[in-house]
């Protein structure tokens, strides 16, 4: 879809949320919020060369968030005919009708919101709108093809899976706010086989994912380097259990930053549910450690120019040289926290608003990442972790890891089943090494950390 089809769909949209919006105030209710959206998604895998899927999907919908004396409903449709319209109204008007009072209810206040509304600068390229299911499956084929040529022992293939999604959102909010914008996303994620000595089958893969098309890394060199990754996991074991520094590449550490970006909402705050709470301005991890939260990274994968209550988005940094300085709140989270929206509200299909992450980065330094290996004596490489053990009031942390040891700042050879431990606030507390390999495949990202010591446990 050509980037004016697309403003079109923008506006058409804006044009439909503000109608349920006008409907809905003219039924009684103090309040009304409406997020439109309209989208095509299409996904296409290839195994052995053959094509096993392909996927094309399209969607539009809406959501309506209304308040009356304080008292919130949440609804959504995608039947956008006017009997639906009709009942989609009439279900919101009941549903609040019905529901509880809550004192800290409410829109934003409109002297916050954008005014003007920032422009929504290269977040969607037409290029991706347009790749058909023929040209996604030749992305997958040549990326699983460079990867079976790379390497003889490459046996078998879990598949090359080429996706790309586009869509278009507005959101009109009854305290004056009216605005949206269009966004797009193309990866390509290829995951050969190797068969080990013990018969084991070893799995890697690499990917490459951006909101352009044109800056995508090429499939053959996609394929190409989840080959070289899944052989070196050929000969993996076990290492006998120890407290070791512990390496964590951009892959595993955007996991360990995940925790990080749960434990600074104002919600998980003022629910308690956070090992964070009452921790502003003290120190939560070393000083090598910055942490922001940035909506204006050019074409990355969380950018955004507002906020879902209409907010003009900013950059929060969240810590500064080890110091925790702020959680992420939306408009009610600051309420009840008594503090002052981040302007990290997000809100889903459905209507519901809580804060979020935009780009969860935690800043690179000048260190190549590389000399971070070389100077780890004893340690382990972590490079994928399995299952999810990670108790958020608390911060224990324990996963299970596989990677490569390292002996004297050189790889020596792969580990796999083995677990690593530490409470998540002394793990950050820990942190001795920062890489400048940062890639903001994801919207939450880490470049190669290290910390120094943690439990693993292996044979």
């Amino acid at each position: 879809m050509a980037s004016s089809s697309m403003d079109a769909k923008v506006e058409e949209l804006e044009t439909l949320a503000a109608q349920v919006v006008d409907r809905a105030l003219d039924r009684g209710v103090d309040v009304a919020e409406a997020i439109a959206r309209a989208g095509s998604e299409l996904s296409t895998k290839v195994r052995m060369g053959e094509p096993e899927l392909v996927e094309e999907a399209g969607h539009r919908g809406i959501g309506l968030r209304v308040m009356k004396n304080q008292r919130v409903a949440l609804i959504s449709t995608s039947d956008l005919t006017e009997a639906g319209l009709q009942r989609f109204i009439d279900d919101a008007i009941e549903l609040v009708e019905v529901s509880q009072e809550d004192p800290f209810a409410g829109p934003a206040d409109p002297e916050q919101l954008a005014d003007p509304v920032p422009a929504a600068d290269g977040l969607f390229d037409p290029a991706v709108d347009e790749v058909d299911a023929a040209t996604a499956l030749d992305w997958a084929k040549r990326g699983e093809a460079a990867a079976r040529a790379a390497d003889e022992r490459i046996t078998n293939s879990d598949g090359s899976t080429f996706t790309r999604a586009s869509g278009a959102f507005a959101m009109v909010l009854s305290n004056g706010f009216r605005s949206g914008y269009a966004t797009s996303y193309a990866s390509l994620v290829v995951t050969p086989v190797a068969d080990d000595a013990d018969h084991k089958k070893r799995r890697g893969f690499h990917w490459t994912a951006r909101r352009h098309l044109a800056e995508l890394d090429a499939a053959e060199a996609v394929g190409e380097e989840a080959a070289r990754r899944t052989v070196r996991l050929l000969g993996a074991k076990k290492v006998p259990s120890c407290e070791a520094a512990v390496v964590f590449d951009p892959d595993a550490g955007r996991s360990i930053l995940g925790m990080l970006a749960g434990c600074i909402m104002g919600s998980s705050i003022w629910r308690k549910q956070s090992y964070l709470r009452d921790r502003i301005d003290t120190e939560v991890a070393s000083s090598l450690v910055n942490v922001v939260d940035d909506p204006f990274l050019p074409k990355a994968p969380g950018s955004r120019p507002f906020d879902g209550e209409g907010l003009a988005s900013r950059r929060n940094v969240v810590v500064e040289n080890g110091v925790l300085k702020t959680y992420l709140c939306d408009c009610y989270s600051a309420r009840k926290l008594d503090r002052e929206s981040t302007a990290s509200a997000s809100r889903g299909g459905g209507g519901g608003v809580g804060p979020g992450t935009t780009n969860f980065v935690l800043q690179p330094t000048d260190r190549p990442a590389d000399d971070i290996i070389k100077t780890t004596e004893k340690g382990l490489l972590v490079v994928q972790m399995m299952g999810f053990g990670f108790n958020a009031v608390t911060g224990d942390f324990s996963r299970g890891a596989s990677g490569f040891w390292i002996e004297n700042g050189k790889i020596t050879h792969p580990v796999s089943e083995v677990t690593i431990s530490l409470n998540v606030d002394e793990l950050f507390k820990r942190i001795d090494a920062v890489g400048d390999d940062l890639d903001l495949r994801t919207s939450t990202a880490t470049p190669t950390f290290r910390v120094s010591r943690m439990t693993i446990a292996g044979s």
